[in-house]
């Protein structure tokens, strides 16, 4: 399996709570977030853990001809500044949210430690790793880009 390690930052002009509310709710981000093709919810997560425990199965396409399927066990939710989701599937790995508000501006930092588990993927890393990267860096920016829609705000930055 190859390993990748992925830090995307969002920078929002909108505070934190709404910021949270809308990463917190992936079944609605395929409403928002170009790139994601669904996220369906297998299980609910346990009373009174605000989610945590909750499995969904996420499937995304990007610019490339594929699509990548997974399953994300919400692992902690800490509101509103921390998400940690566990994938099992054609990634592997996890998933963490942090989220810092100042003055009414919200930094989004994700840190996304998986490996990729399709045999395909793994034969051609050595000489496809930076496509992939660049994938998953296209899929982030049209995230940015959806949230600060949704929320009706400004992308003050992202990378």
């Amino acid at each position: 399996m190859t390993s990748y390690r992925f830090l995307t930052t969002w920078l929002l002009d909108a505070p934190r709570e709404r910021v949270f509310e809308a990463i917190h709710d992936q079944e609605a981000w395929p409403g928002w977030w170009r790139g994601m093709i669904a996220a369906v919810e297998l299980e609910p997560g346990e009373e009174g853990r605000d989610g945590a425990g909750s499995l969904a199965r996420q499937t995304w396409r990007s610019k490339l001809p594929y699509n990548l399927a997974f399953e994300v066990r919400t692992a902690r939710v800490e509101r509103p500044h921390l998400l940690q989701g566990d994938a099992v599937g054609e990634l592997t790995g996890t998933g963490l949210w942090r989220l810092y508000e100042e003055d009414g501006t919200t930094a989004v930092v994700y840190d996304w430690n998986v490996r990729t588990t399709r045999a395909w993927m793994n034969l051609l890393s050595p000489v496809a790793k930076p496509v992939f990267e660049w994938n998953h860096d296209w899929l982030m920016a049209r995230g940015g880009e959806g949230i600060a829609e949704l929320l009706g705000c400004r992308l003050l930055a992202q990378g």
